[in-house]
C-alpha cells in the first residue's frame, strides 16, 4: 500500500511574521515546526505501511528551509521525500496550493491513499486537503478519527473510516485511491529512534519546482490566487464589565433600569 501525506511547515506560534506589502506570512529564516495535525497524518501513514508493506512519501510546497521538515518526517519513519520550491509559489491561497501538491502527486503517480492533517494552525482554512481530493477528482473523507477496515483484495479497493462529527461520528467505505484528512483522535505520533535520525541525514530529498510541474503561472502565488488576505489588524479590545454590588432588590431593579434604557 502506498501512501502520499502532505506535511506544512508553520512559524513556530511565539515566531508569526507578517509581510506589509502582501499580507502573507514571512517564512525564510523563521523559526518553523511541522504543522502539529500533520504529525498525525505521517503517523497514520507509517503505521498502514508497517501493516500492509508499501512505502510513504511525504511532500510539502514551501521555502527552501521546509527541506527540514521533510528530514524529520523520514526520521519518523517516512521512505521518501518531495520539496515543492519555487518563487513562482510564493503568496499562493489554499486553491492554488492544492493545485500544486495535486500536481506533484499526479506526477508520483503510484499511490492508493493520501493523507493530510486536518488543518494548518497558520492558516486554520482545513481547505487543502479537500482541494487536493477536488483537483485530482477523487473520493475524499474529512475528519477521519480512525480507520476502520482497509481491503486491498477486492475490485475496487475500499477503505471504511469514521468520521468526526459534532455529537458523534459517521462509517464511510469509499473507494481507493481517495484522501482523507485526519484529528488528533486517530493516533499517538511517535518519537524518531537514532536509526530514524541517521537515515533522514543521509536522505536524498527529491526537489521539484513549477519546470517539473508545468503549472501555468496565472494560476500560482499572489496573482493566481482567487483569493487574497486585504488587511490584517488585531481585534479591539472588549469593553470591561460591570460588576453590581449591594442588596439583591436593589441591584435588580438598577440592572432593570439600564435595560429599559437601552431599549428605549
Amino acid at each position: 500500500m502506498n501512501i502520499v501525506v502532505c506535511i506544512k511547515q508553520v512559524p513556530d506560534t511565539n515566531d508569526v511574521k507578517i509581510n506589509p506589502e502582501t499580507n502573507t506570512l514571512i517564512r525564510e529564516g523563521v523559526q518553523s515546526v511541522i504543522n502539529p495535525f500533520d504529525m498525525y497524518a505521517i503517523e497514520e501513514g507509517i503505521r498502514l505501511k508497517e501493516k500492509f508493506n508499501g512505502k510513504v512519501t511525504v511532500i510539502t510546497m514551501g521555502p527552501p528551509q521546509a527541506i527540514e521538515a521533510l528530514r524529520e518526517a523520514i526520521a519518523l519513519g517516512a521512505d521518501e521525500a518531495v520539496l515543492l520550491s519555487d518563487r513562482a509559489f510564493a503568496g499562493s491561497d489554499t486553491w492554488a496550493t492544492s493545485l500544486v501538491l495535486s500536481k506533484a502527486i499526479e506526477k508520483i503517480a503510484d499511490y492508493d491513499l493520501i493523507i493530510c492533517g486536518k488543518q494548518a494552525s497558520d492558516g486554520d482554512t482545513a481547505q487543502v486537503g479537500p482541494g487536493i481530493a477536488t483537483h485530482i477528482d477523487l473520493p475524499q473523507a474529512t475528519y477521519v478519527r480512525r480507520i476502520d477496515t482497509v481491503h486491498l483484495d477486492t475490485t475496487p479497493k475500499v477503505i471504511v473510516v469514521e468520521r468526526l462529527l459534532e455529537e458523534g461520528y459517521e462509517l464511510l467505505e469509499i473507494e481507493l485511491p481517495a484522501l482523507i484528512t485526519v484529528v488528533k483522535e486517530i493516533n499517538e505520533p511517535r518519537l524518531p529512534s537514532l536509526r530514524g535520525k541517521m537515515k533522514a541525514k543521509k536522505a536524498e530529498i527529491i526537489k521539484w519546482s513549477n519546470a517539473d510541474l508545468m503549472i501555468e503561472e496565472n494560476q500560482l502565488g499572489l496573482n493566481g490566487s482567487p483569493t487574497q488576505v486585504v488587511r490584517i489588524f488585531t481585534p479591539p479590545q472588549k469593553a470591561t464589565g460591570k460588576i453590581y454590588q449591594g442588596e439583591p432588590e436593589a441591584t435588580v431593579a438598577e440592572l432593570i433600569g439600564e435595560i429599559e434604557d437601552l431599549l428605549k
